[in-house]
């Protein structure tokens, strides 16, 4: 078997986990199609999942029983990154193509006052969104978010480079251990992140830290959840940014949590706070 055969067979197997009845959706749009995982009840308030760089719509196998009890959910492959979505279609340029991308999933969905929450790269996204379309959106809730109120640590970034330059199963479990101390506990889901270590992607757009007078401005409710052990960032200095930029917004740290376990290693915790968030 192939490398793309054998991550998208790792792929299937963490969705066929999801404890929820979920059905799969290609939503076509300008920048190609973005295969997006649908479940909840269908007249539950929309949520929107954007995962981490390089985890895909089915990182959230441990969070998905509790967050669509009530909702709506449309867990999403963030287009030019791994997973099942086709970027066949326009260039990804920057910030401003993904906020397009974004705004052409919502149209396609028909969704209108949707929370959307994301982890890492998918927490900036959500960020971004909520500056540019505020108006499209309920709540915010953003997981670890990277370079959104604190720059990425220099080490953080020292230990990634290798493995981005030449990505290996190996190289990926080396990174793992240094950010979370341990593997993944299901061993379904560490044999995905084995595959996805050398998956495609097409573009992975680099992060703008939002300007302070914009997120001033911000005036979708937020929920910000960061690692106590986070390695991406000092997290005490953005959990002080976070309450000097969104002085409204529910922020919290996540004590035994690392950014790489989230969202998926000891759920308990996150899923009672991003529910009750979200409720």
């Amino acid at each position: 078997m192939g490398n793309e055969a054998t991550f998208f067979a790792a792929y299937d197997a963490v969705l066929s986990q999801w404890p929820v009845k979920v059905h799969s959706a290609d939503v076509p749009g300008p920048y190609g199609s973005t295969r997006v995982q649908v479940c909840g009840p269908e007249g539950g308030t929309p949520l929107v999942l954007l995962p981490g760089g390089g985890t895909t719509s089915v990182t959230w196998f441990a969070n998905i029983g509790d967050l669509a009890r009530d909702h709506r959910v449309y867990a999403v492959d963030v287009m030019g990154d791994i997973g099942r979505s086709t970027h066949d279609g326009a260039q990804l340029r920057g910030p401003g193509d993904l906020m397009a991308w974004l705004d052409a999933l919502f149209d396609g969905l028909g969704l209108d006052g949707a929370h959307l929450c994301g982890h890492s790269y998918g927490a900036w996204i959500a960020l971004t969104y909520a500056l540019h379309a505020p108006h499209r959106l309920g709540r915010i809730a953003l997981l670890d978010p990277t370079n959104c109120f604190a720059g990425m640590s220099f080490r953080y970034l020292a230990r990634a480079l290798p493995m981005l330059l030449k990505p290996t199963s190996e190289r990926w479990r080396a990174f793992h251990r240094w950010e979370t101390g341990r593997m993944p506990e299901d061993p379904v889901w560490q044999a995905f992140l084995d595959s996805a270590a050398t998956a495609r992607r097409s573009k992975v757009v680099a992060m703008r830290r939002p300007r302070s007078r914009d997120l001033r401005a911000c005036a979708v409710p937020a929920l910000v959840l960061l690692a106590g052990h986070s390695r991406v960032h000092n997290v005490r200095r953005a959990a002080a940014a976070a309450r000097r930029l969104l002085p409204e917004a529910d922020i919290a740290v996540l004590p035994n949590a690392t950014h790489h376990t989230l969202p998926t290693e000891q759920p308990a915790e996150l899923n009672r706070l991003l529910t009750r968030f979200l409720a």
